[in-house]
């Protein structure tokens, strides 16, 4: 965290209550005093909110809803669909410029450019393989002897190629580590001399390696058969909009975090072969069934008719062991003028709130005063910029030696 020199004649940073129950928000104006201390920010929730609140479907489930009408309340309006085929993910670890993979049996390569698949051969010194870039659009496959430690050319390729043919592959990874894949490992070229890692994967096994990696493979079946069920969706809907890029989806928290065969588990296995197959669908169409942690106590509204604002008691249902209903925070004095870029912050309150939830629901808009003016931006902005859990936050009022000094400012 950083800090800056005050002097004695420095603003203090004034800190406002925003927990009223009301969209409009109410200011509480401190006297200075001589130093600038840490804002306390308190928050609700982790993530967007829209769609499934993960700790809330296990919520749902100790309350004894079925996957259905957990399904039903997070996703209003949808209804039940089918979906199978393969996901391209990319590996977003491996760094290297080819793919390498440890050597095992029945370990084959496919090249894109002829279709003809070729059977590695075995040896025991042998322990690995690669696909490197050659040329300008070409690949080369080679191998490498543990003994004479040195990589031998074994064939070369016009286009881009795979490593298949095992139930599990085994990829190696910039620092040594192997990680596991069930499906394909591909070659796909990118700019420059690179080659990006893709694993091509039936839509089930690949769930596999997700739900384990979202959610808490201890939870209730009903909590984790919801959540498969949104994974799938989420992957077919955006399979169906990446038919002319080389992968659907990447495996980090920008779309849904994805460990491939050694993340997963026996319960969430379990919870995938009982929902096998299911998808949401609005209109006929696969949804974009989002999901978060933690709503903080209310859905949040989004661009699609699915997405409504509502009150979600299963957030913080007793015993769902949910450590983002709410939370507690400090940024520096510095951190706070960087964001809002008004000099020395005088007040900073919460605009408008949703009205829907503990507290007035989520805050929308965020003001700052400070020695050059001020600025609002949106509760989104301010999550990004100080690296919050949510936008459902508020700043409550520090405790002062002379609480005489407060003063009420009327809301807007």
């Amino acid at each position: 965290m950083r800090t800056v020199p005050i002097s004695a004649r420095a603003i203090a940073t004034i800190v406002l209550s925003s927990t009223v129950i009301s969209a409009t928000a109410q200011a509480r104006q401190i006297v200075p005093t001589a130093t600038v201390p840490d804002t306390t920010i308190m928050g609700r929730g982790f993530g967007h909110g829209r769609g499934l609140s993960q700790y809330g479907a296990q919520g749902a489930a100790l309350a004894g809803k079925s996957v259905k009408q957990i399904l039903d309340f997070y996703y209003p309006g949808t209804t039940a669909g089918k979906a199978t085929g393969s996901i391209r993910v990319r590996v977003s670890a491996d760094t290297t410029d080819g793919v390498r993979v440890g050597a095992v049996n029945k370990l084959s390569v496919r090249s894109f450019a002829t279709g003809k698949v070729y059977v590695l051969p075995k040896a025991s010194t042998r322990n690995q393989w690669s696909i490197d870039p050659n040329g300008e659009r070409g690949t080369k496959l080679s191998s490498y002897d543990a003994k004479t430690k040195k990589w031998t050319l074994y064939k070369t390729f016009t286009g881009m190629a795979q490593f298949e043919g095992p139930a599990v592959i085994g990829l190696i990874l910039p620092s040594g580590a192997v990680r596991r894949y069930r499906g394909a490992l591909r070659a796909i070229d990118v700019s420059g001399t690179h080659l990006d890692t893709v694993n091509v994967v039936p839509l089930e096994y690949y769930l596999r390696g997700v739900v384990p990696r979202e959610a808490v493979s201890s939870w209730r079946p009903a909590a984790l058969q919801a959540q498969a069920v949104a994974a799938r969706t989420y992957s077919v809907f955006h399979r169906d909009r990446a038919s002319s890029k080389a992968y659907d989806l990447c495996d980090t928290t920008s779309c849904q975090v994805y460990g491939g065969y050694d993340s997963e588990e026996t319960s969430t296995n379990n919870a995938i072969a009982a929902t096998a197959g299911q998808i949401r669908l609005y209109k006929g169409k696969p949804i974009i069934a989002e999901f978060s942690s933690s709503n903080g106590g209310a859905t949040a509204t989004g661009d699609v008719p699915y997405q409504l604002m509502k009150a979600d008691s299963w957030d913080a249902y007793p015993k769902n062991g949910n450590p983002n209903v709410t939370w507690t925070v400090t940024r520096s004095a510095a951190d706070m003028q960087s964001v809002f870029a008004v000099g020395s912050i005088r007040y900073v309150r919460v605009l408008k709130r949703s009205g829907v939830g503990p507290g007035g629901g989520r805050a929308l808009t965020i003001e700052a005063v400070g020695s050059k003016g001020k600025r609002v931006l949106t509760a989104d902005q301010v999550r990004i910029r100080l690296h919050l859990k949510s936008g459902w936050i508020s700043f409550p009022a520090r405790k002062l030696d002379i609480p005489n000094n407060v003063v009420e400012e009327p809301g807007r």
